[in-house]
């Protein structure tokens, strides 16, 4: 059991976040195992790119619509009990997975088990737990507990790419579905005692946002939907490079494994990437650090489409990872920054859910797209427009936070 004083920004707090962190880091790794072994899948199973590509996307629907259902049990039953049910569901998702007879039964494995009931239980209710036990440094702490998702993304594709070319795919997979149930109901474990209750508090914003019952001056499910608008639009562009990287670098000639490396730097960037937005944030609030998130984004994806060379695809690669990472933390910022307290949980795992549908659409429309044109090139356009359809929303919800004589009728705030 972890030793200290159960309240906010405590030791306690810290050393709790640590756990969540690793947990994250085991919880996100089917989302980029999945994509290094698509070149091998799609080879053995005879397929075309789309059909290849559909794992990831049903992965990541699972994903995102098991992230509410797990958040909800989350707040009733503990997040003991959702990590247990995500170690069942990553162990017998990636064993499954590993033994599958065709690309219809492995998509399927990751949809449900690998998807609803195993990732879904590390990601959304391990960031609703960070900003619960913190109130000073509430941006950092949703900032550390998402870069589990792109440590993962890090360290996992050349461990993956490297078991694959010796034991093959499907030794692979058995081995993590292992892994999996022995370390993570211990680490869950940890994790026994519940919030506090001072942490239900709104966290005072800075950027001047204030808790509102009309967040920018629109009903409350007005602004959520704009906000999971963007999160879908935004997540369709991030996930062309990080879904299709490694065979976007096997069609150019340079093979799956320096792809796997390309998408492994591009995560390592977006550690740093994260962290540093969670530090902007709580300087300058949710909404700016997702604007400038969201700019810098469609500013890398532009440099894909005239380097293609070796060398530049690394360096592009890893300005992709810093410019993109702090994007969808920002979301649960905002949320906590803008909506009532009460409702504000429910809600982050709404808005994370409409990123995670968005690397869904992304990864097969990608996949579609590369079909229908045999090139990556029309591929990436289609991502540089869904982001600035991201940017135009989160720019029209900043310049009504800026405005605020303009809006009618006043938004109504919410207090502590």
């Amino acid at each position: 059991m972890i030793r200290g004083e159960r309240t906010t920004d405590s030791r306690y707090a810290w050393a709790r976040l640590m756990v969540t962190l690793v947990l994250m880091t085991l919880g996100s790794s089917a989302m980029y195992v999945v994509s290094v072994v698509l070149p091998t899948v799609q080879a053995e199973f005879g397929t075309a790119r789309a059909d290849a590509s559909l794992p990831y996307t049903l992965l990541m629907v699972g994903f995102g619509l098991g992230g509410i259902w797990m958040g909800k049990l989350a707040d009733r039953h503990g997040l003991m009990t959702v990590v247990m049910i995500g170690a069942a569901g990553l162990g017998t998702g990636y064993i499954g997975a590993g033994l599958a007879g065709n690309v219809w039964v492995f998509a399927l494995i990751h949809g449900v088990l690998l998807g609803a009931l195993g990732s879904a239980a590390t990601f959304a209710p391990l960031v609703a737990d960070a900003s619960l036990w913190f109130v000073r440094r509430r941006g950092i702490a949703v900032a550390v507990c998402a870069s589990g998702n792109y440590i993962a993304g890090a360290l996992w594709p050349p461990v993956v790419q490297h078991f694959v070319g010796t034991v093959g795919w499907r030794a692979t997979f058995i081995g993590l579905g292992v892994l999996c149930v022995a370390v993570m109901p211990l680490l869950a474990l940890l994790l026994r005692p519940r919030p506090p209750a001072a942490a239900a508090h709104a966290m005072p914003a800075r950027g001047g946002a204030v808790p509102s019952s009309r967040p920018f001056g629109l009903s409350l499910n007005q602004a959520q939907g704009l906000l999971c608008i963007a999160g879908v639009a935004c997540c369709v562009a991030m996930s062309m490079p990080q879904v299709h990287i490694v065979a976007y670098c096997t069609d150019l000639g340079y093979g799956a494994a320096r792809g796997a490396e390309m998408l492994s730097l591009m995560l390592a960037c977006g550690i740093v990437s994260r962290l540093v937005s969670g530090w902007i944030c709580d300087r300058i609030g949710g909404l700016r650090t997702l604007l400038l998130g969201s700019v810098l984004q469609g500013v890398a994806l532009l440099l894909f489409l005239p380097f293609d060379g070796l060398a530049s695809l690394y360096v592009v690669s890893a300005l992709f990872g810093l410019f993109q990472g702090g994007i969808v933390p920002s979301y649960a910022i905002i949320v906590r920054e803008h909506f009532p307290p009460k409702e504000a949980g429910g809600r982050v795992g709404m808005v994370l859910m409409s990123t995670l549908l968005g690397m869904a659409l992304g990864g097969w429309m990608s996949g579609k797209v590369f079909d229908l044109t045999g090139s990556y090139d029309a591929a990436f356009v289609n991502g540089i427009a869904w982001n600035l359809l991201n940017g135009g929303i989160v720019a029209w919800l900043l310049w009504r936070t800026m405005r605020p004589a303009r809006l009618d009728p006043p938004a109504a705030a919410v207090s502590a």
